[in-house]
């Protein structure tokens, strides 16, 4: 990491203080396996000064609305989420952007709030979760809510949740299922016609696309005896997401990444706090020894400044929020994976 790095992370979470209450008085206490974190904006900037990150684009974190049976309860709290999340932002220029909570499966209702969060909130995108109570993106019913976000050349932020059907004793769904959701996503959104039928939409996959870069030809094959497509035009699909580097920026997973996506395509991400400080970190170190200095201007910042020109146009980077102590610095940039492993505990977001 260098000081000058500047990083744009499209990839953070926020746990607001009624959105886990909301989750308590349902049961839940953890998502994907894992205990829900704590969060605060202050945690939030202490980590992005760690990593060298000027500006955070926040979302909810699965299960997002999905929990509530009543649409119209969904549809509030999701309300109340961005509400939440603009006022957040506003109070943080330059630090905070976000994308919108949509209560899905409702499509109807989703297209709304995409439209509200968008055209009045100044939301930078939204988030979807690739299956909300086992309904996918791609599936039939859902094109009120791709003419939203086509309109407004939206982003959306595709980020997994648990596989409908049990989880498999001893594997923790954000281990494996939660690679397999996002790629499942994106797999229909091809085969459905969504990514040609609403060119204007930029889905971003979250965690490197699940398995999109490594099983792309597999899937191609697939796809092309199914719909009669050649498969090198659904390859350019597959090929036209945009993926984040959250918790993928390893030596095994960076290359096939950089290697598959289109130049542009790919940006920093650190999954925090569901992925603690040491696991951002040892993936942001990864990055920063991985990868040439363009390519690594480019990823830390530049295709997120195209992708959300607010960004290239913004204000000078601001002074971090709090100081690091100068050992904590020469620590940050010392971590090495054997401190990753023995810091962290199983378990990301």
């Amino acid at each position: 990491m260098t000081s000058a790095s500047r990083r744009i992370d499209v990839h953070q979470h926020l746990v607001p203080p009624f959105y886990r209450d909301a989750l308590a008085g349902h049961g839940i206490t953890e998502a994907g396996g894992r205990a829900l974190p704590g969060w605060s904006p202050e945690a939030a900037l202490e980590l992005m000064d760690l990593l060298g990150t000027e500006t955070a684009i926040l979302s909810v974190s699965t299960p997002g609305t999905g929990f509530l049976a009543d649409t119209a309860e969904a549809a509030a709290l999701a309300r109340r989420l961005n509400d939440f999340s603009a006022a957040l932002a506003a109070e943080h220029p330059g630090r905070f952007g976000w994308f919108a909570t949509l209560p899905l499966p409702d499509a109807a209702a989703a297209a709304r709030e995409a439209e509200r969060a968008l055209a009045e909130l100044g939301a930078d995108g939204v988030t979807l979760l690739a299956n909300t109570g086992g309904g996918y993106l791609g599936a039939d019913g859902q094109d009120a809510l791709w003419r939203v976000l086509d309109e407004h050349g939206g982003v959306a932020f595709v980020h997994p949740a648990e596989l409908p059907g049990p989880a498999v004793d001893g594997i923790p769904p954000f281990a494996a299922d939660f690679l397999l959701d996002t790629t499942r996503a994106a797999y229909l959104l091809v085969r459905g016609g969504v990514v040609r039928r609403y060119p204007h939409i930029r889905f971003v996959l979250s965690h490197a696309g699940g398995f999109v870069p490594y099983a792309s030809h597999r899937m191609a094959v697939a796809l092309a005896a199914d719909t009669g497509r050649s498969p090198l035009d659904i390859l350019e699909d597959l090929r036209g997401f945009y993926f984040d580097t959250a918790l993928s920026s390893s030596p095994a997973a960076l290359p096939t990444l950089l290697a598959f996506a289109r130049p542009g395509h790919v940006l920093f991400g650190s999954d925090w706090p569901f992925a603690p400080a040491a696991a951002g970190q040892y993936f942001a170190n990864g990055l920063d020894s991985g990868v040439d200095p363009g390519t690594l201007a480019a990823v830390d910042r530049g295709n997120a400044e195209a992708l959300f020109p607010r960004l290239a146009a913004g204000t000078p980077a601001p002074a971090p929020s709090r100081p690091l102590h100068a050992r904590l610095r020469q620590s940050a940039r010392r971590a090495g994976a054997r401190a990753f492993f023995r810091m962290v505990q199983p378990g990301t977001g």
